[in-house]
């Protein structure tokens, strides 16, 4: 056990390594420790250091010396690729969880399948913005389209419309349908709900191989 002095409390030494364990594991520490790419920057930063001592270079030509650095510069630059790959595929996946004026992280399938339970309990309009969102989220999913952050159910049935030219029309009609429910406030009908399920059906059927140029 720890001694006190007055107001101060003095640990004995398993108490105090106790206490020191438990502070360094405190999150903090482990964001502050240096990652495998820093570590692996340090080193290459301290080998180009090093064939630039006046000790080394004596019995190395300048050429040498150029060849190298381009080789390690290249590297590199490749790394830097590879490694920034997954940070800008969250950033996008990020970027596409807005949708049509919501914040939704639902699949295409999973909005397809509540928009069927609407649908099958009558929500028409509820049945229809989530159906409509579904078509483009399906469309993102597949990378067939990648609208502007905002873009409206218009934009994205151009876009739609020049990737799938001949569903350019069904797929307006079903932006505005989307449009009239969202922002007009126009009730849905079953029939609306049908032909927007039959455009997506259609839509995710659909190949680019199997359109002609």
């Amino acid at each position: 056990m720890g001694v006190r002095f007055g107001d101060v409390y003095v640990p004995d030494g398993d108490e105090a390594r106790r206490w020191a364990e438990e502070e360094l594991a405190q999150q903090k520490y482990a964001e502050a420790k240096p990652t495998w790419f820093d570590r692996l920057a340090q080193s290459v930063w301290d080998f180009i250091a090093g064939l630039f001592n006046p000790e080394r270079t004596a019995n190395v030509g300048p050429s040498a010396l150029i060849i190298v650095s381009v080789l390690i510069v290249a590297a590199l630059v490749t790394v830097l690729i590879i490694w920034g790959r997954p940070r800008r595929s969250q950033a996008v996946r990020a970027a596409r969880t807005a949708l049509l004026g919501a914040e939704d992280d639902r699949t295409a399938a999973q909005l397809r399948a509540d928009a069927g339970r609407l649908a099958a309990a009558g929500d028409w309009d509820e049945a229809t913005v989530l159906r409509f969102r579904a078509l483009a989220r399906g469309l993102l999913e597949r990378d067939l389209i990648d609208p502007a952050p905002g873009a409206t159910a218009q934009a994205i049935a151009r876009e739609v419309g020049a990737v799938f030219p001949a569903e350019a029309a069904p797929v307006r009609a079903a932006a505005v349908s989307f449009d009239d429910v969202r922002y007009l406030r126009h009730p849905a009908t079953a029939d609306t709900y049908a032909q927007l399920a039959a455009t997506d059906d259609r839509l995710s059927a659909l190949r680019l191989g199997a359109v002609p140029a």
